[in-house]
Order: C-alpha cells, then structure tokens, then sequence
C-alpha cells in the first residue's frame, strides 16, 4: 500500500508530482510532498485529501526551482481520511514518509511523552516525532536508535533541516528501489517510478541505511560496514509507460496480453521443450516432490486455482490451494516432500511472503511466480520464474493474471514430462497449443464493439452471476472479481452443477448471468444447467467456442472465442471477460483504474 518517492536533482517538484502520479495506483486516499530548494534545509511541505491532480492545485507553479523532496500517495490505514493525516508529517527537524505499520505506535507515544509534539491520528507522525526528540545531529546513528525500538513493517525516506540536499531511507518487509544516474537520484516503492530515469535499479535490503545526496548513494548496516548496492536490470521496453492513448491503462494492459504471452513463450519454450534454466535443477526438484502447495492472494490466488487443476490433470498429483492470509495462521502442514509454490505481481505481498517465509521454514522447495526482480518475495524462494510482463499500473489485474496462469500451465506440463505422467508426444502437442494462445487472445480483443454493447445491457444491475463447470468455473472466479473490483456490482462465480444446491434462489426474472461454455466433455451437463436458470428468467449470455456459437445463437447473446483445445480455453475466455468488466465500469463513469478502497500492492496484513 502507499505509494513513496524520494528525488534529487533538477526539477525535483515537476520529478516528484509526474512519480507519484505513476505511484497513485498503490493508494489515492490522499497526497503530499515536502521539497528544497537547493543548499535550503527546511522543507515547504504540502499535502491534502484526494488524489495527484488535487496536490497539484495547491504547489507553486512559479519560481520553482527545488532540487530535492519526498512524496506520497497515501492509502489509509491509521487514522482517517484528511488532509492533516496525509504524509508527508513533520516534526522538528525531521520530515518523514512511510510506507506500513506500527504496531507500537501508542507504547512509543507513552513511553517518550510524545503526546504533545502530535497533530494527527497516525502511527507515522509518532515515528517522526520520535526521531525528532532522539536526535543528536547525526542521522544514521539517530535512525538506528529508532528502528530498533519499532515494531512493524515499515518503509521510511526521511529528510532532515540541517541536512541539506540530503535524503534517507530504510525498510522492514515494505519495499524501496532506488536508481541513480548523472542528473538524478531516485528512491521509491515501487520500480514503476523509476524506468523514466533507468532500466537499472536495486532494491534496498532489510535494515540497511540509504543515504542519497548529490555524490550519489552510499548503503551501510547498523555496525556501519558498508554495503554494496545489488543492481538489477529489467529487458523490457520500458520507454512508454503512460496511457499511450487509452483513456485507461486498464484498456491499454488488457491489449498488451497477447504480447506480454509471447514474450513468456519466448523466454521458456525452446524448440518443442519447456526450459526454465537453474542448470535444470528445478527440472530434477519437480520429480521428486510428493505434495504442492499454492499460496496466493486475490487475482494471483484465481491463477493458482487453476495451477491447481493443471497440476492434478497431467502429474495425478493433489493440490492444495489456500489464501496467503489464512495460511500463516492455519494448521496446514508443509515439509521437505511439498512443493510450495507462492505467487505474487508486485512480489511484495505481504501475506505472501510471511507464507513463503513459514514454508521456508518448514522445509518446503520452495518456488515463486513474479513480475518484479529483485523483490522480497524472490529473495526468499529457492526458485523465481519471472513472467516479465511490464508494469501493471490499473489495480485490477489483467496481464499479472494471464502471465500467471502461462507459467503454470508450463510448470504443470513439464512436471508431467519429468515425472512420466504425459507422453513426450502429449507434451509436444501441448506445446503446440500454447504457441496459439497469442493469436486467439488477439481475437478477442478484435471483438471489443461487440461485447461492449452486452456489456451496456448491465450498467444498472446491482447482482450478476457466473457459471460454469471445470475450467470454466475456474476462469469466471476471476472474471467476477472483475466485475466487482471495478464496476462495485455484486458478482459471484459458482460451479454450475451447484447450483440447485443453493445459489439458484438468487435467480429471478431479469436477473444477468454470464454463462461458460467452452468444455466440450461437458456441454451437455453445462447447457442443462444454463437451461435451469433460464427457465426462471434469467437474462443470459453465453461465452462459447465458435464451433457451438450456432447452436445457441437464435437463443442467446453469445461471445464466440477462437477454437483452441478445450484446456487452453482460459486464454481467451477471460479476456472477454475483462473486456466486459472494462466497458460496464467505463460506461457507468467510474474510476477503471482507481476502484474505491483498493491498492495494488498490499503491503500491510
């Protein structure tokens, strides 16, 4: 959660407005920044409820001339919305941002009487507070002293009066990255505001002081050694990464699937073989395990859902698949024999980490599926299968989902070949089908006009359900997390053949259902069902393969997907999925990008 930016260089104000604006996606509840003038140590400090576009209303738009700031995009989690307890929050000499929370907060504000120096409700003001009454003139040893009496996961870039065009940092769990180049240093939380300046950038370890300041960074630990920075590189094109004109970037990701698939495909399908590299130390690992385990949160657990049927469909093997946040704190048990595998966009989820962290511990093998190198997640795994797909800056998840169910899709695939589960002529077939899903996903997204006008048919509904069987249950679990995420309409999934069990008396007359039906094995058990909520009138549209959209074309609206093999129906099937969410939040005017409540990265339990 929070979005944090740290700059020095020319341009430091119009630097840190254009981050933060690529940063709101991580909290949009309010924004500040506090900024100098170079060789100037007291920090002008602005800030107001609201979003991006709001703080620029109130900065100076003339004489600008700063050289180094702190911004922050906050999403509240320690008092309420307002502008008093937007960030950045001052105290004394020290102007401080953050990312987390504190657990000690109201110990801290008791034990060094601090009462008196707040004017907020947060954790983060205490902090300041607090390193403002311990401070002796020398940062490094006064932050010290801080973090070690804090307890709780926190990011913080603090600025100090008598420290001049200077910035600090440091973290537990909450992420910084920081890049530096001739003109500029830059800190944040988030590598997505740093490409503007660099493909290279590293990320500041756990306990570790960062000092930036116009000779550039230096990093030491709490004895004082220092520290080398470890640089990693993204090799994606990262010269665009606004709009690009779509008025979202939610429309704009959704295109970008079939691109960012065949990018995948580029990076692991060699031949008609699957290579994940590790010197085929993974290979040999995936022979050997006798149990897996998938932990995930959100749209990441919806891919590890169907990680889970792939696993059980091609190496007989049972699966286990459990929400991060109920996993750290649940009886499941994971050993030496459990493949563990954990799955995150950001890799900085904390509930998944702290999953990996107990499974580690457990001795598990343990693997993780990411976007982001260098995060915290991939420092934990024994393994890291990256899925490469650029930043993703709409909160609800479009290519982090599809990317991810690739990876698991060839990691299921290979562990059936290694463990002689498939034949190698299966496994070349499948292959072969992996290569079409680009294409099929592209003719989807060619089909946009048509599913916006069934999408129009929605806009005032208040509940709307999915079903279907199989894999289609799986993907429509996504599908409605999409609708709900973005259009605030009540969505649900449920298994078709469950449906006379119970959810079949939310359907009355006119009532929306979106209906799967892209397994062939399962058609005529799947259109009986469909057939049921029909018949106590339910407004229905079917999503099916074009070789059946006759049959049910004189009865249905249907969106008809390219015909693949019923496995990798997924693919295109939820890209019209949300391409459908898209268009209903769209045309109900709603902020696609910036659904209520929500961050994209969740970086706080």
């Amino acid at each position: 959660m929070c979005g944090i930016i740290g700059f020095l260089g020319n341009d430091a104000l119009a630097n840190i407005l254009d981050g933060l604006e690529l940063l709101e996606y991580r909290g949009y509840d309010s924004a500040g920044l506090a900024i100098r003038r170079e060789n100037e140590g007291e920090s002008e400090v602005y800030k107001c409820q609201g979003r991006v576009s709001d703080l620029r209303g109130i900065v100076p738009t003339e004489g600008a001339d700063f050289s180094c700031g702190i911004g922050h995009t906050r999403w509240a989690t320690h008092g309420g919305v307002c502008d008093k307890n937007a960030h950045p929050h001052r105290s004394g000499k020290v102007t401080l941002v953050h990312n987390g929370i504190i657990e000690n907060y109201a110990d801290l504000r008791e034990e060094y009487e601090l009462e008196d120096k707040l004017a907020t409700e947060t954790d983060t003001e205490v902090v300041a507070a607090l390193i403002d009454k311990l401070y002796d003139g020398d940062p490094k040893k006064t932050i010290k002293r801080v973090i070690k009496k804090i307890k709780g996961t926190f990011a913080f870039v603090i600025m100090f009066d008598d420290k001049p065009d200077t910035i600090y940092a440091v973290r537990n769990v909450s992420p910084i990255v920081a890049t530096t180049t001739d003109d500029a240093t830059v800190l944040s939380s988030d590598p997505a505001a740093l490409f503007k300046y660099s493909k290279e950038y590293f990320v500041l370890d756990e306990r570790i002081i960062l000092t930036a300041n116009r000779d550039g960074i230096s990093l030491e630990d709490f004895d004082g050694n220092p520290v080398e920075p470890n640089y990693t590189k993204v090799d994606w094109d990262v010269s665009a990464p606004g709009k690009q004109g779509y008025p979202y970037f939610m429309a704009k990701e959704i295109d970008e699937q079939p691109t960012c698939i065949r990018r995948i495909l580029s990076n692991y399908l060699v031949n008609n073989d699957i290579e994940f590299g590790f010197g085929g130390t993974l290979d040999d690992a995936l022979k050997n395990f006798n149990r897996i385990c998938i932990v995930a949160c959100g749209t990441a657990l919806h891919a590890g859902i169907m990680g889970a049927q792939l696993f059980k469909k091609w190496t007989g093997i049972n699966v286990d698949t459990e929400m991060a946040s109920e996993f750290i704190y649940s009886d499941t048990t994971v050993g030496p024999d459990t493949l563990f595998i954990a799955v995150s966009q950001s890799g900085e989820t904390i509930d998944t980490l702290e999953a990996l962290r107990k499974a580690k511990e457990a001795g598990a093998l343990c693997l993780a599926i990411l976007n982001v190198r260098g995060s915290s997640i991939s420092r934990v795994a024994d393994y890291t299968l990256y899925t490469d797909a650029g930043p993703e800056i709409a909160v609800a998840s479009t290519k982090a989902y599809t990317t991810q169910m690739l990876m698991f899709y060839m990691l299921a695939l290979k562990s059936g070949l290694v463990r002689g589960t498939i034949t190698e002529e299966y496994f070349e077939e499948a292959t072969s089908n992996l290569r079409k899903i680009p294409d099929a996903m592209a003719e989807v997204i060619g089909q946009k006009d048509a599913i916006h006008k069934l999408a129009k048919e929605v806009i005032t509904a208040s509940d709307l359900f999915m079903i279907g069987r199989g894999l289609d249950y799986t993907v429509l679990m996504e599908g409605a997390l999409k609708l709900k995420e973005i259009s605030y309409i009540h969505s649900e999934a449920y298994a078709a053949g469950e449906l006379k069990h119970g959810p079949i008396a939310l359907i009355s007359e006119g009532t929306p259902v979106i209906a799967a039906v892209t397994q062939t094995h399962l058609i005529s058990k799947a259109l009986s069902n469909v057939k049921e909520i029909r018949a106590r009138g339910a407004n229905v549209v079917l999503i099916a393969k074009n070789e059946l959209k006759a049959d049910f074309s004189d009865e249905y609206h249907v969106i008809g997907l390219p015909d693949l093999d019923d496995e990798y129906m997924s693919f295109p099937e939820i890209v019209a999925l949300q391409i459908y969410s898209y268009y209903v939040s769209a045309d109900k005017g709603l902020d696609v990008d910036k659904p209520r409540n929500l961050a994209k990265v969740v970086t706080v339990e």
